[in-house]
């Protein structure tokens, strides 16, 4: 048996520490993911007005820039009573439709495509037959799955990937150039000469590595609805009760007017053209060649049980009680045993009694360097604390971390269960629950579902097979959040042409006040908010004393999916997918990078790590040129 340290994981958000344990055929029989850093976001919370938490919470990620605003909007109106103007439900939404479909772009070709494509193999490309491959892709992967209340995308931001034979020999030239120097930057670090990248020809290298130039010039489109109607980007504004963009088609110095109206949509359409002519084709070519070729590893957990709180509510709501009746996509539920067939798997259905139920959401502590008060082991939300209780019980040489110990306590994150289960969350787990609520009959699906179902059938046929042998794999999960972010630019889409239609009706509110002074709320409140991001279910639970907060807890789509084993020595799903992944180098571990990317991962944001007295631990540069 041979142990792997992979640390830290690069292109991810935060830090993340994986061990894994291979046999001698390279077979992982057991792996640990830790989470490595601790901000104490939560801790930082206690005692303030709950009016300005969004934008604390908003600070618990970088990259995903205000999908912790939202939900904690949502935890805060939910224990006030308060329902927010249509204008506002419908920004918001427009807001977080932009977030998910940047958020998946920016990962596939900015942190994820790397583990599929390689700047050195694009030197071995002819220019001309990646023109002609360049086609190929366009005319067969296209996805022409469209909402179908019509898209109605205009005239501008359109463009098709460039398929020239100079086009290719110019991005060749300058690749080349790049590797001749010595010095690959942005594609340092990084095991080229792994043989998973001879399974794509040559060309797909080029033809990914010009759209990789692409996107990272495009994606500052994308975010415009954020500087529109949240004044910047990133950690847009937001406000409890609403919007605080005020809305006047005759004045335009007013924050919202037509001329603003009009950059809202262009962007969508911008952010349209990069799905369905870049990213959907780009991801679907790649995944069909690594199918065609066995590749179906990576599931884990997926296979065995997955989770979905559901979103997008059609229109405003009072409570967690009301979202739960307003939402589009019910991706809320729990799905066992999707890998056996979408007959066979079975469906457990989830709402706001299951969020609220202290028996049911749990987070456990047993291997988290945490503790809890007279000795528990797991905690509701509500009832969640977040004290700090570092013991580090591996192997060191002097501060220098060797081996963790998966019999102790080894992360900083804790493990989230379900009715005692672990569970994945994602865009994944979202195709596979809408999947299994449609085909099942749970469901009549609306435009948003049919769309999904629709999706996965022509993705199906495409790659020859049914949707439980490819879905839950590391190449399912990839494709799963190109999909999704078709749904997303539709969603944007549907819901900037409510807000257009709302405001031609003559409502330009945006803000309810009623209950904005403390002096109108309950002595004592508590609240929950879930909303769907980018790496899955986030839920914020919040309790208000006194018009300030006793307690907040934030349990993330990334602690759920990066946990470490529960008492019962239930894996999460990093670490389960790990453990169905077969590794060809012990040293060159790239299976391994690409199933944990597969996720987008986003642990806490960077933080330094001090002892008791107050002395900075250790703080280390994973920049080779600091």
């Amino acid at each position: 048996m041979k142990r792997i340290v992979v640390d830290p994981i690069t292109r991810i958000e935060g830090h993340l520490r994986l061990e894994l344990m291979l046999d001698d055929h390279g077979k992982v029989q057991d792996a640990l993911s830790s989470g490595t850093a601790w901000r104490g976001i939560e801790v930082i919370l206690k005692g303030r007005d709950p009016r300005d938490a969004w934008a604390f919470t908003g600070r618990i990620c970088g990259v995903c820039t205000s999908e912790h605003s939202n939900v904690s909007l949502r935890a805060v109106e939910d224990a006030l009573g308060i329902e927010i103007p249509k204008n506002a439900n419908y920004i918001r939404n427009i807001m977080a439709g932009a977030i998910m479909a940047h958020d998946h772009l920016v990962h596939f070709y900015h942190l994820h495509a790397l583990d599929w494509i390689s700047p050195v193999a694009a030197l071995k490309a002819d220019p001309v037959a990646a023109a002609r491959l360049q086609e190929a892709i366009l005319s067969g992967y296209r996805l022409k799955v469209d909402a179908p209340f019509g898209h109605d995308y205009n005239a501008y931001s359109k463009e098709t990937p460039r398929s020239s034979v100079h086009h290719f020999t110019e991005i060749q030239t300058k690749v080349k150039e790049i590797v001749d120097s010595g010095r690959l930057g942005i594609f340092a670090a990084h095991w080229w000469d792994h043989p998973d990248y001879d399974l794509l020809p040559p060309e797909v290298h080029l033809i990914a590595i010009s759209h990789y130039l692409t996107t990272l010039d495009r994606q500052t489109d994308i975010m415009v609805p954020h500087v529109v109607f949240g004044g910047k980007n990133p950690h847009p504004h937001y406000a409890v009760g609403g919007m605080p963009c005020a809305i006047s088609m005759n004045d335009m110095n007013a924050p919202i007017n037509s001329n603003r109206l009009a950059m809202v949509d262009n962007s969508i359409s911008m952010t349209h053209a990069l799905v369905e002519e870049y990213y959907v084709p780009d991801v679907l070519a790649i995944a069909h060649m690594y199918l065609s070729k066995g590749r179906k590893d990576g599931g884990g957990l997926a296979k065995q049980r997955v989770l979905g709180y559901g979103d997008y509510p059609d229109n405003t709501f009072k409570g967690i009680d009301d979202f739960y009746t307003k939402i589009l996509l019910r991706s809320n539920g729990i799905v066992e045993n999707f890998a056996e067939g979408v007959e066979k798997a079975t469906f457990y259905p989830f709402g706001s009694s299951d969020l609220t139920d202290m028996s049911v959401i749990k987070e456990g502590i047993d291997h988290s360097w945490y503790k809890y008060p007279d000795g528990s082991k797991e905690l509701h939300p509500w009832q969640g604390v977040s004290e700090g209780n570092f013991q580090f019980t591996g192997v060191k040489e002097g501060k220098q971390w060797k081996q963790l110990d998966e019999q102790g306590k080894y992360s900083w994150l804790k493990t989230p269960t379900w009715r005692g289960k672990t569970a994945e969350v994602g865009p994944l787990a979202r195709y596979i629950i809408v999947y299994t609520k449609v085909k099942q009959g749970h469901i009549q699906p609306n435009w948003v579902e049919s769309m999904m179902v629709e999706q996965i059938e022509a993705a199906s046929k495409l790659f020859e097979l049914p949707p439980h042998v490819w879905l839950p794999t590391t190449v399912g999960r990839t494709v799963a959040r190109a999909l999704e972010s078709q749904v997303c630019v539709a969603l944007e889409r549907y819901f900037f042409n409510k807000l257009i239609q709302n405001i031609r009706n003559g409502d330009t509110t945006v803000m309810n006040n009623e209950k904005w002074e403390p002096g109108a709320w309950p002595a004592k409140a508590q609240g929950v908010g879930v909303h769907e991001v980018p790496r899955g279910s986030l839920g914020h639970w919040i309790v208000i004393e006194k018009g300030l907060i006793k307690n907040y807890q934030a349990v993330v789509p990334t602690t759920w999916n990066a946990c470490p084993r529960d008492e019962k020595g239930q894996h999460g799903a990093f670490e389960r997918s790990m453990m169905d992944t077969d590794v060809k180098i012990a040293d060159k571990p790239l299976e391994i990078l690409r199933s944990i990317h597969s996720f987008d991962p986003c642990l806490a944001c960077a933080a330094h790590l001090y002892d008791a007295d107050g002395e900075q631990v250790s703080f280390i540069h994973t920049d080779p040129y600091i």
